[in-house]
Parts: C-alpha cells; sequence; structure tokens
C-alpha cells in the first residue's frame, strides 16, 4: 500500500511538473514589417530602378528624438524596397519621417502593441498611418506603393 501511495505521489508530482513546462518551446513571432516602394505615380515606374532616387540617399528618423529608424534596402531584379522591419518589437507609437536626400517622402505612424499569447509574443498594430503621400497598398506582394509626382 505505502509503495502504491509513493507511485501515484511520483505520478502527480511529474504530470504538474508537465504543467508548469513551455510546451511551446521558444517562440517569439516577429512583428510584420513595413515594406514600400517609390514609384512614379504616372508610370508606376520604380524611381530606384530608373535612377530618379539614389539608394545611397535614404534616411529614416524617428521624429520624437531625431533617432534613425533602421531599415533594409532590398534590390533583387529591378525591384527596389524599402524595408522597415524594426518598429513593433515592443509596445510603442513611432512616427517615422522617410526621406531621400533632402526630400521628405511620407511620414508612417505606427502605434504598436507587443502581446504575449497562449505560446508566443506577437505584435498588434493598433493603427498606422502613411501620411503626406498619396499610396496603394499591392496586396499581393504586400507592399505599399508610394505614388511620388516627379513633374513637380
Amino acid at each position: 500500500m505505502k509503495r502504491i501511495f509513493t507511485l501515484l505521489l511520483f505520478f502527480a508530482l511529474l504530470s504538474q511538473q508537465a504543467c508548469l513546462d513551455n510546451d511551446c518551446g521558444d517562440c517569439t513571432t516577429s512583428p510584420q514589417a513595413f515594406v514600400f516602394e517609390l514609384v512614379d505615380k504616372d508610370t508606376k515606374e520604380n524611381l530606384f530602378t530608373n535612377g530618379t532616387l539614389n539608394k545611397n540617399n535614404i534616411h529614416i528618423i524617428n521624429t520624437a528624438d531625431d533617432s534613425d529608424v533602421e531599415y533594409t534596402f532590398i534590390s533583387e531584379n529591378d525591384v527596389n524596397l524599402i524595408v522597415i522591419n524594426s518598429i513593433g518589437w515592443k509596445t510603442e507609437k513611432v512616427t517615422a519621417l522617410v526621406k531621400v536626400g533632402e526630400t521628405d517622402i511620407f511620414t508612417l505612424y505606427v502605434d504598436a502593441e507587443r502581446l504575449h499569447g497562449d505560446c508566443c509574443d506577437y505584435t498588434k498594430y493598433n493603427e498606422y498611418k502613411i501620411e503626406n503621400v498619396a499610396y496603394e497598398i499591392d496586396q499581393t506582394r504586400g507592399v505599399f506603393e508610394i505614388l511620388i509626382d516627379t513633374t513637380e
């Protein structure tokens, strides 16, 4: 009888430990990146591809403290994209000014909330806005096409 009690106690403790363990493993979901293609508003031609804009002159600034916002420039098969994937890793509100050279192209406002689900951390975007420019969303590629008037 004592032996059965000891075995039952052992299995009870073992099952409790299994409930305390994280069965999810190490799980972090990265925030959705913001991807931009700067195109001519009339022809939809990529302005980096055609040489109108220079990728070396891109500067993205957090307007709250004038710090740089990290971004990646992807240049592949004549498609040139600006990717901002540094926003949303924590709960934050960011207003980022995207400039090329001395020209202000647009402002991106993001209200991001970092949450913890059953297993994984993830980001919920409460709001985002692209201001001071016309744009379209290419749903198939997940890209914001920023429409620039090159005749001005």
